[in-house]
C-alpha cells in the first residue's frame, strides 16, 4: 500500500480524522478545567502550609495552634498521597471506585487531574509565598490589614508573579498527563488515535499524528511561557 493510500485509509476514509479533532477538544477541555481546579486547590493548600510555618511559632493560643497543626497535617497527608502515587492510578480510582455511579467521564477526569495538579501547584505557590520578604507582612499590618487581608492583597499577587512561569509549565505537564484518560475509556486525543489504529490496523500514521499534535501544542505553550518570562523580567527593571 502506498503512502497516499495509507494516509487516505487512516484519515480521509469514513472521516476518521474526526477522532483526532474531537479527541483534541476533549483533551483541551479536561486540561483547562483541571488547571483551574488545580490552581484553586493549590492556593488553598499553599496558604494553609505557609500560614502554619509563619504563625505557629508566634501563636500563643492553644486553640489556634491546634487548628494550624490540624489543617497543616491534612495538607501534608494530601500532598504525600497525591505526589506519591501515579496519576493513572488516581484516575482509575476516581472512575472505578469513588465516582463509579457517574456517567460523566470528562467531569471525573477533570476532578482526578485537578486534584493531582493541585498538589504540585501547592508547592509552587508555597515557594512563592515563602520567597516574599517578611517586611511585606509588616507593611500590611502598618496599613491596618489583618493576616488574611495582607496575604490576599499584598503577598499572593507578588507570589503569583514570581511563580507564574512555573505554573505555566505545570499546565504543559498536565496537558501531556491527560493522555492517560483512555484508561477510563474517555475519548481524548490519544484515545482517538488508538481508535483509528484499531480500525485500520496501521499504528504508524494515527500515533504519529497524535504525537505531532501534542508536540505542536507543547511547543506553542512553551513559546508563550518564554514570552511571559521575558515580559516579567522587563517589568522588574
Amino acid at each position: 500500500m502506498t503512502f497516499k493510500e495509507r494516509f487516505f485509509l487512516n484519515f480521509i476514509k469514513d472521516s476518521r480524522w474526526h477522532y483526532l479533532t474531537d479527541g483534541l477538544l476533549v483533551t483541551l477541555e479536561v486540561t483547562f478545567f483541571a488547571v483551574l481546579l488545580g490552581i484553586l486547590i493549590g492556593v488553598i493548600v499553599a496558604a494553609v502550609r505557609s500560614t502554619h510555618d509563619k504563625l505557629i511559632g508566634n501563636t500563643k493560643s492553644k486553640l489556634s495552634k491546634f487548628m494550624l497543626k490540624f489543617f497543616n497535617s491534612i495538607a501534608n497527608v494530601y500532598l504525600t498521597v497525591i505526589r506519591g502515587t501515579p496519576v493513572t492510578v488516581q484516575l482509575m480510582i476516581a472512575y472505578y471506585i469513588i465516582f463509579v455511579t457517574s456517567n460523566n467521564k470528562i467531569l471525573v477526569a477533570v476532578l482526578a487531574f485537578g486534584i493531582n495538579s493541585g498538589a504540585y501547584v501547592a508547592e509552587i505557590v508555597r515557594s512563592g509565598i515563602m520567597s516574599i520578604d517578611e517586611g511585606q507582612f509588616e507593611a500590611g499590618r502598618s496599613l491596618g490589614f489583618n493576616y488574611v487581608q495582607t496575604m490576599f492583597y499584598i503577598v499572593l499577587p507578588q507570589a503569583f508573579k514570581n511563580v507564574l512561569p512555573a505554573l505555566a509549565n505545570e499546565f504543559i505537564v498536565l496537558l501531556k498527563e491527560t493522555s492517560v484518560s483512555g484508561y477510563v475509556a474517555l475519548q481524548d486525543l490519544t484515545r482517538g488515535g488508538d481508535i483509528i489504529r484499531g480500525r485500520t490496523y496501521d499504528a504508524f500514521f494515527p500515533l504519529l499524528a497524535v504525537a505531532g499534535i501534542y508536540l505542536v501544542m507543547v511547543m506553542g505553550f512553551t513559546k508563550l511561557v518564554s514570552l511571559l518570562e521575558r515580559r516579567l523580567r522587563k517589568s522588574e527593571r
